[in-house]
């Protein structure tokens, strides 16, 4: 069997909480089924990681987003409800996708994983580029369409159709 992983993108308080800068609602109703995958694999001994965005005070990106999940903040950290273990990684991103700039391919190759569950937000920003970046590098990729969100339905299906039609990427 393929060493897996499951990456779970951006689930952070600037993201999730009501209110925060970037506030993504659909990213609370998907918690539940991100703690469903997470109890998935932790039961097949995979690997878990979390990637997140860590910005600097004056990263370039705040000139097209309102600052959000900086370095070091409150609202740079994971939700309570999906709190990392001692056992999970982590792999800081500032940019969309979680491999450009970032340690996430060198830890997979490490953990020899060959198979990616792809979970989080947004489904048609981090976690597009995200999965287009690992499908491009070899990894086989699996999207759970319940288990990602976007700011809009539209955005969500059309990320997910483009993901299948176009990179052939499983999407369940």
């Amino acid at each position: 069997m393929a060493k897996e992983a499951l990456l779970i993108i951006d689930m952070l308080r600037d993201f999730v909480e009501k209110g925060a800068p970037l506030e993504v609602p659909a990213a609370r109703v998907i918690i539940p089924y991100l703690q469903k995958r997470i109890r998935e694999v932790r039961q097949r001994g995979a690997a878990i990681v979390y990637i997140c965005d860590a910005h600097r005070l004056d990263d370039e990106e705040f000139a097209k987003w309102p600052s959000h999940a900086l370095q070091g903040t409150r609202g740079g950290e994971v939700v309570e409800e999906l709190k990392p273990r001692r056992e999970d990684f982590i792999v800081h991103k500032r940019r969309y996708s979680g491999f450009l700039g970032s340690g996430l391919e060198l830890l997979l190759r490490e953990l020899k994983v060959e198979k990616i569950y792809i979970t989080g937000i947004l489904t048609n920003i981090c976690v597009f580029f995200t999965a287009a970046e690992a499908s491009m590098r070899d990894y086989e990729v699996v999207i759970f369409a319940d288990s990602v969100a976007a700011l809009s339905e539209n955005d969500h299906q059309f990320a997910l159709d483009q993901l299948r039609r176009v990179l052939k990427i499983k999407v369940l």
